[in-house]
């Protein structure tokens, strides 16, 4: 079983290359008869992978199917494909940066140290010429995504906003990406609620601490929950507004770590930021150009009243 096993990934090793192979090539390149390799294509239809019939020769060539079967790749691919992953994980293009990371994962999870060192030298060695945004580590999201997946708990030093660090340790739950930073929300088991941190600030500690079993989720909304915590928790100052403005609209102005932004109708929305200045509040506000009501808090609402006045005042 050990033998024909090795054989049905070495001919699909074979397969895997483009071009056709003769069922004489491929009896010859595996070392057994014609009826061998008829039979181990049989094998492979029926694990899901479409092998095509080459009429004339009589050959074989690998075809797409329904659904993506494994793949087998050499030690370049192998590299190529982790490396090409780390890169899509940390880039600004929306939608696929947790999808790689998963995918990046369980790569890293079978490849052979010396692969794996390949792959670490070249990220040592790579600088990325790109914008503000905080750099992570790829190596690091992928252990918290397998510490996600098997539920197991994390260790790490973590440095917050106001700069003070401490040890922390978490149940995590899922990764959350803003296009700019990447996020961690987790049980923090020490204050026994649920946080979230900020990928770039932590250090995580090996290995892993023990497993558990996975709590109800912070909310239903997990963007929303985790806008809330990052662009209006944090801050001396919370601010909440009516724009009369489609919720769209303003949020292409206002993104998530910027503000929350919901619908109230058609015309309006309700959105809440935060901020240590009230100042700042009431000009991220009023620069969208669109009117809009003041609510909370009672000082940024006398705030921006004395604004307006100090503002009238000046007009001869």
């Amino acid at each position: 079983m050990l033998e024909t096993s090795a054989r049905l990934l070495r001919l699909l090793s074979l397969l895997q290359t483009p071009k056709d192979w003769s069922g004489a090539e491929l009896a010859e390149r595996l070392g057994v008869s014609g009826r061998t390799v008829r039979r181990d294509v049989d094998r492979l239809r029926e694990l899901g992978y479409v092998v095509h019939a080459v009429a004339g020769t009589p050959g074989y060539r690998l075809g797409a199917g329904a659904g993506l079967p494994p793949l087998l790749l050499d030690d370049e691919e192998a590299v190529a494909v982790a490396i090409g992953l780390g890169t899509a994980a940390v880039s600004g293009v929306t939608g696929i940066q947790e999808t790689s990371v998963r995918a990046l994962a369980k790569l890293e999870q079978v490849l052979p140290s010396r692969l794996r060192n390949r792959v670490g030298d070249l990220r040592t060695v790579t600088v990325p010429l790109t914008g503000p945004a905080a750099a992570v580590d790829p190596a690091v999201l992928t252990a918290i995504a397998a510490a996600v997946h098997h539920r197991e708990s994390l260790r790490f030093d973590y440095r917050s906003h106001d700069g003070t660090a401490d040890r922390r340790a978490a149940e995590p739950y899922r990764l959350v990406n803003s296009g700019r930073r990447w996020y961690l929300v987790a049980w923090d088991t020490g204050r026994e609620d649920w946080r979230t941190f900020r990928v770039d600030r932590l250090r995580l500690h090996t290995p892993n601490g023990p497993r558990f079993t996975p709590r109800e989720p912070p909310g239903d909304d997990l963007v929303r929950y985790v806008s809330e915590r990052i662009s209006v928790d944090p801050y001396r100052y919370r601010g909440r507004f009516t724009v009369h403005a489609p919720a769209d609209v303003v949020a292409a102005r206002m993104p998530p770590t910027m503000a929350v932004v919901e619908p109230a109708d058609d015309g309006a929305c309700v959105l809440s930021a935060g901020s240590n200045s009230l100042d700042e509040l009431a000009m991220w506000v009023a620069q969208l150009g669109v009117p809009f009501e003041v609510h909370d808090p009672p000082e940024l609402v006398r705030h921006v009243r004395e604004l307006a006045d100090r503002l009238l005042g000046s007009v001869r």
